[in-house]
């Protein structure tokens, strides 16, 4: 799917990334067994966290890009259906589903996405759920950075 408006943050690139895979992505989460390779795009997280080209490619620079793909109308629709995917898994837990680092890239980018959509989205709830309500700390420490940088 072409994205045809200003495109001030290129999240055509995750839209490039999602377009052959979503459907493969939903299957997984609705298991309860992600499989394949797809986190970096479905649930990005704020820059600085990894260094590998890839996790660089799809790392979120800004509050204000985060606020962008979340109100994207296909980025966001698919991020929250992917979200309430994951917490309608029962009887698994966040490294089951995930595994390891994938389970706390999940963490991070719950908590990237809760700084907009609020205590009572379904990034709170998944905080909630796998996660004891925690934010990841670094990206709290990123986040308060960059607001500290525009000041």
């Amino acid at each position: 799917m072409k994205e045809k408006r200003n495109d001030r943050f290129d999240l055509q690139r995750f839209l490039s990334a999602q377009d052959n895979v979503y459907e493969q992505v939903l299957a997984e989460l609705r298991n309860g067994a992600k499989r394949t390779h797809w986190m970096w795009f479905i649930f990005p997280q704020i820059d600085g966290l990894g260094f590998s080209p890839t996790t660089s490619h799809f790392a979120i620079k800004s509050i204000e890009e985060a606020r962008s793909y979340l109100s994207h109308p296909v980025l966001g629709a698919r991020l929250q259906e992917c979200a309430e995917a994951v917490l309608a898994v029962q009887g698994r837990s966040v490294s089951d589903i995930f595994g390891d680092p994938d389970d706390m890239k999940l963490q991070s980018s719950a908590t990237l996405f809760v700084q907009i959509a609020g205590p009572d989205s379904v990034f709170a709830r998944i905080l909630d759920k796998y996660f004891q309500g925690r934010q990841d700390v670094k990206t709290i420490t990123i986040l308060n950075d960059l607001e500290i940088g525009s000041a």
